[in-house]
């Protein structure tokens, strides 16, 4: 395992250094120059403005110093400078993360765990009108757009209803603290939360209906049914372990997935992570944020996919691990 673990690692620092290769040239292929985007915000655009605006920031540079630059930097953790937050971009970043890690690994968990749930209880009672009711549900949810529903949500529960708060984090100026503070973000957490893992909780109840209906008529479980084996224990040993397993694999994907929904359910619910931080620095040019928040979701994704090779041969001893 640990083999396996360290040999991952030395994989993905490679596969992280193409995706930062990657990621640069093609920000730097997009149309709009930084530099004009500032000038303007200062409210000159002269050409000797606009030129010391790009020696200050290194724009003046030939495209590969400034990628072999901004290489040297990544490695060491130095993401660059944000001209617009006026602040090192690692520090921005590492502000901005744990509100996006809170917001997706609540959705995530939700989404997983009433996926499975909803996708057990459809193929118990395939055929049924409850298996009719659960299937048309996530289809609907997979359906519609995520913005539509992360602002539907807004306007029903927070301005018609006002049972939740429809933007931000905590309450401002509330100064709450202790387990009033837990609970305040919590409240506030509810709907971006929902909104983002219903799509993915509609993926993973299809995907263990599916699997559980296959792993049904396999012939282990009709030897089990054949040994007088209450239904409980041939659902939840024999069929529901099996299942899981693309279901995990699937999860693992998607895991790194959650991110890109951040930027959308972030912006629509005023939410302050790295998904809006993205929204913000891709309207302003802002270069070294958006390679900043690239770099950590490549890592994250490196590091989710990890993870669900580690907990497949958990879920399944009989899977060997290989470098």
């Amino acid at each position: 395992m640990i083999r396996f673990i360290l040999g991952r690692l030395v994989k993905a620092v490679f596969i992280l250094l193409a995706i930062l290769v990657f990621n640069f040239l093609l920000i730097h292929a997009a149309p709009g120059d930084p530099a004009a985007v500032m000038a303007g915000e200062a409210g000159a655009a002269d050409e000797k403005f606009l030129a010391d605006l790009r020696a200050r920031f290194g724009l003046d540079q030939p495209l590969y110093i400034q990628l072999w630059t901004y290489l040297k930097g990544a490695i060491q953790m130095d993401l660059g400078f944000s001209y617009r937050q006026q602040m090192p971009v690692a520090e921005l970043i590492a502000s901005r993360l744990p509100a996006t890690l809170l917001l997706t690994g609540v959705a995530f968990v939700l989404s997983l765990v009433l996926g499975v749930i909803a996708g057990v209880a459809a193929s118990a009672r395939q055929g049924s009108w409850g298996d009719t009711v659960i299937s048309t549900l996530a289809l609907l949810f997979y359906a519609t757009p995520l913005f539509w529903v992360a602002l539907m949500a807004s306007l029903v529960f927070s301005v018609w209803l006002g049972w939740l708060p429809g933007f931000g984090y905590q309450t401002i100026g509330a100064g709450y603290t202790g387990f009033a503070h837990v609970m305040d973000v919590a409240k506030h957490l509810v709907l971006p939360a929902s909104t983002l893992g219903l799509f993915f909780m509609a993926i993973y109840m299809r995907m263990t209906r599916a699997s559980m209906l296959e792993v049904s008529r396999l012939d282990f479980v009709k030897t089990a049914r054949a040994k007088g084996l209450k239904r409980s224990v041939i659902q939840r040993r024999h069929i529901l372990r099996n299942a899981l397993l693309p279901v995990i694999t699937l999860a693992g994907l998607q895991a790194g997935q959650i991110f890109g929904g951040a930027i959308l359910t972030e912006t629509v619910f005023a939410w302050p992570g790295i998904g809006r931080l993205m929204f913000e620095a891709i309207n302003q040019r802002d270069y070294a944020v958006i390679l900043g928040v690239f770099y950590i979701s490549g890592a994250m994704v490196l590091l989710f996919n990890l993870i669900t090779d580690v907990i497949y041969v958990i879920v399944d001893p009989r899977i060997r691990l290989t470098g």
